[in-house]
């Protein structure tokens, strides 16, 4: 029976597991040592399976596919793929196509492997082993900073660059550090832009260009005369030991990179040695740092794969592009990647819970006489922050701008362009003002340039119109030449930079909320309780009536507390103690009111209680009185809502943006659920939320219980000048405001130049201070810096101290009653009087108001039987017992 089952095991057991052939796929475009790593550490895996449990069980089958930048031709050999049941995706290199890629390994829950550098890497998507960017951005800051560099140039290729040095950019003060930032150009010849920075005597350059650029650009550096004693080189790139450095070997120049493969580590010059003839390499520096992450990578992915296939049974699947059906096991087999470490030629292979690459080491290297010598290592696992900087290109060709006229659009917009007032008549440029108009009037002062302002009458900025196939508004304006340039609130995006070229941007802001000020909560009834908590409250409840018990029996214990209740009498047969339980309780709350009692301790031990006790309270009483004036003037600011999260749960609050302003376009295309909730929401309420500019938005601000989402520059000026809105949250991104002009303008350079120049000066600081708090009613909700007056207490305020006393009152007032009440009742039963007539008596005595002595009532005939009269009185107020001096008969 047994045996017959045997082939129906067999059948489930190869049903349910994966199969001995593993098939991956690799897209590649023009960069054919990348698929060669791919292919021979795909060939390492299946020669070690045998050799390395790691690897055991696990036969790689390469799916090699060459790939051009077509989306729609790369997701077509994405879909072959696929079809084929392969495992996992490896590549492309090509930012563009690798989104694209990315995207559809996402819905097939398709592994996605690659190595290459990313502006931004995106938590749970691809695995990519190249270092995260804004980790390797900080290497750099710190280089410089050991460098101490006070000025600097920066040599850039293109906007990628702009990207990985961004971090300097943000980090630097411009009065307290030069940054000047040379863009290489198209080439083939450097040689134009590198003369400026030797003519400009700067001595500091940072070199950020892609390692196919960098040997052209250091050759021709060392033409103009930039590779001497006197400068100082940092290159960005990874790659930087793979080209020839023996020119500079012997220069002199203080030559400074990093590198992310070690060539002298075991495991680097055992992988080369084994794949150099396949490589065509003959010295591992020689490898660079993509190819090598292509071959960790495979090396990642056999030891993922081996694990997943130990901890569940399973297959992999063929999956269509035109179906919906996913890879079960393909986020696990991610997770497996992300969990896993090993040493692969970049050192450590580890990610951190992000998913990015982490723990892994650069060493700083220096170009010497012997060759490139480490001088440093960096780590990630160190607490020592790194960023990057960056600076405005510069054009090749250097015009001259003397004498020439610019037509330059403006928009009427506060503060960035206004009509003057005036009760003169004006004319030309004189018209305007604000703070656009002033940084065009310093500009046209360095370069030498004539303008003529021209106003854009729709106040559109310019976006593609798809309908129309061409851009609207001031951007239209540039590209069709009726205009040279535009300076507003024009914000720098990525579509725009598409169409137009922009200076550096003169301002830095972000998007915010513009809102209601927030409401001041009225005072809590028994805010008197604020400067102390709860538990203190408590604790100090418990103190009282602990030290009051404790008192009351030290009190029954110490003799000296015990003293005779009539001093008439010498040799009494009582003694009476003061430290009854009810005195006790007298005492104690006497202390913490500051009032004492009439009640004195005697006895040591009871003094040194007491004494403890006045100390306790003198300290809780000076606590209470320090904070108290602060918890009863201090007012609690509530906002319905603190940041946009909050705001978009928001039901009863309406929110919007400026009708086709990039506010608008950055919620339309962020990738945040968030950020496209509520640009659904405004564009379902369109026409109730989305206002034509900011003083529309701004009304319905002030009008409505709405918030307006927009600049953080706009909404500075607005709060300067209404006082009953201000911002909330932080900055939901990050962008800046630039001097738009035709795409590829000579005159690029020379305006980023003197953009830089006023911001190093100071002056767009002091321009940006006059236009917000100072002109135009700038300055009127900013409080008073001087010492303000104490602010005056209501009712509200100190309402709850009435209630206590009101309380006590009344409390007191119902307990004499009762007093009176109870003693008129015994008095009745005891002289067997009515009740009425005592009672009577009582009140009439009250109401006179007298100060003569109460009588005793008794009934008539009576006489005392409590046999209290001997002794009655005898004992003086005050508990104050004199001294009876007794003479003799002989005394005169």
């Amino acid at each position: 029976m047994l045996v017959k089952c045997l082939p129906l095991i067999f059948f489930f057991t190869c049903a349910l597991g994966f199969p001995k052939k593993v098939h991956i796929g690799g897209l590649f475009d023009d960069d054919g040592g990348i698929q060669r790593t791919f292919e021979t550490s795909i060939k390492s895996v299946n020669k070690e399976r045998h050799e390395n449990v790691e690897f055991a069980n696990v036969f790689l089958v390469a799916e090699s596919i060459e790939v051009g930048t077509d989306p729609f031709d790369v997701s077509q050999k994405v879909c072959e793929l696929m079809e084929t049941g392969v495992a996992a995706i490896f590549g492309p290199q090509n930012r563009v196509t690798s989104e694209h890629v990315q995207s559809m390994c996402d819905t097939m829950e398709m592994p996605h492997i690659y190595g290459r550098w990313e502006p931004s890497q995106t938590r749970g998507k691809g695995i990519n082993l190249f270092p995260h960017a804004e980790t390797l951005s900080l290497v750099f800051d710190q280089i410089i900073t050991g460098f101490e560099w006070k000025s600097f140039a920066i040599l850039y290729e293109g906007t990628d660059s702009l990207i990985r040095i961004h971090r300097l950019l943000e980090r630097w003060d411009a009065k307290g550090h030069a940054i000047f930032l040379y863009q290489l150009g198209e080439g083939p010849s450097y040689r134009k832009v590198i003369r400026e920075i030797k003519d400009a005597d700067i001595e500091n350059i940072l070199i950020e260009c892609s390692i196919d650029l960098l040997e052209e650009v250091l050759k021709q550096a060392q033409q103009v005369g930039v590779m001497s004693e006197k400068n100082k080189i940092i290159v960005t790139s990874l790659d930087l030991q793979t080209i020839d450095l023996e020119p500079y070997q012997f220069s002199g120049v203080n030559f400074t990179g990093v590198r992310l493969i070690d060539p002298d580590s075991p495991v680097v010059t055992s992988i080369v040695e084994m794949h150099k003839n396949e490589w065509g390499l003959d010295d591992p520096s020689q490898l660079r740092v993509e190819p090598a992450l292509m071959y960790d990578a495979v090396q990642l992915f056999a030891r993922a794969f081996k694990r997943l296939k130990d901890a569940i049974k399973g297959d992999v699947k063929q999956l269509p592009c035109n179906g919906t059906v996913s890879w079960e096991h393909g986020y696990s087999l991610n997770n497996f990647m992300r969990l896993s470490e090993m040493e692969g030629l970049t050192g450590l292979i580890k990610f951190d819970t992000a998913g990015f690459r982490s723990d892994f080491q650069l060493d700083i290297v220096r170009v010497a006489e012997e060759g490139l010598k480490k001088i440093g290592v960096w780590n990630s696992t160190n607490t020592v922050e790194w960023q990057l900087e960056s600076h405005p290109p510069k054009s090749d060709v250097e015009l001259s701008l003397q004498n020439k006229t610019f037509i330059i659009l403006i928009a009427i917009n506060h503060p960035y362009g206004m009509l003057k007032e005036s009760a003169d008549m004006m004319t030309g440029n004189d018209r305007y003002e604000g703070f656009g108009i002033d940084i065009i009037l310093e500009i046209s002062k360095m370069l030498g340039f004539n303008y003529t302002f021209e106003v854009q009458g729709d106040n559109v900025y310019g976006s593609y119109s798809k309908k129309l196939k061409k851009w609207t508004g001031m951007l239209g304006k540039i590209i069709a030449g009726e205009a040279d340039l535009a300076i507003t609130d024009l914000t720098i995006t990525s579509t725009r930079e598409g169409a137009v070229d922009f200076t550096m941007p003169f301002m830095n802001l972000g998007i915010s909320i513009l809102y209601r000020k927030p409401t001041k909560t009225p005072p809590s009834l028994f805010s008197f309780l604020s400067p102390f908590s709860a538990g203190v409250w408590w604790y100090l409840i418990g103190a009282y009536i602990f030290v009051s018990v404790v008192l009351f029996m030290i009190g029954r214990i110490c003799p000296a507390e015990w003293n005779n209740p009539y001093p008439c009498i010498e040799e009494p047969e009582v003694l009476e103690n003061q430290f009854t339980f009810k005195n006790s309780l007298w005492f104690t709350i006497g202390s913490i009111m500051q009032q004492g009692s009439e009640i004195a301790p005697i006895g040591l031990s009871t003094r040194m209680m007491a004494s403890s006790w006045w100390f306790f309270c003198l300290i809780m009483v000076s606590s209470y009185t320090a904070n108290l004036a602060a918890f009863l003037t201090v007012e609690t600011l509530v906002s319905p809502f603190s940041n946009v999260e909050e705001l978009a749960t928001k039901k009863t609050i309406k929110y919007g943006a400026k009708t086709g302003g990039s506010t608008l376009m950055f919620f339309k295309d962020s990738n945040y659920s968030t950020y496209k909730e509520m640009y659904e929401y405004m564009m379902q309420n369109a026409e109730e939320v989305l206002p034509a500019d900011n003083d529309a938005g701004l009304k319905k601000v002030l009008r409505e219980d709405y918030a307006f989402l927009m600049e953080s520059s706009s909404i500075e000026y607005i709060t300067e000048r209404y006082c009953n809105v201000t911002q909330i949250g932080g900055l939901l991104d990050a962008k800046g405001y630039g001097i738009a002009m035709k795409k590829f303008s000579p005159y690029r350079h020379a305006l980023n130049t003197a953009v830089l120049k006023l911001q190093q000066s100071g002056l767009i600081t002091e321009l940006k201070k006059k236009w917000w708090t100072q002109k135009r009613g700038g300055g009127r909700c900013r409080e008073d810096g001087g010492q303000s007056a104490a602010e005056e207490l209501d009712l509200d305020n100190v309402g709850g101290v009435f209630l206590v006393l009101t309380v006590g009152v009344a409390s007191s007032f119902f307990y004499t009653i009762f007093e009176l009440v109870w003693e008129v009742g015994c008095t009745s039963l005891r002289e067997n009087i009515s009740f009425k007539e005592e009672m009577m008596a009582e009140l009439k005595f009250i109401v006179k108001c007298s100060n003569s002595p109460k009588p005793v009532r008794r009934r008539k005939g009576s006489s005392n039987r409590s046999g209290e009269d001997s002794t009655r009185g005898c004992t003086p107020p005050y508990g104050f017992i004199p001294v009876i001096r007794t003479s003799s008969s002989d005394d005169k």
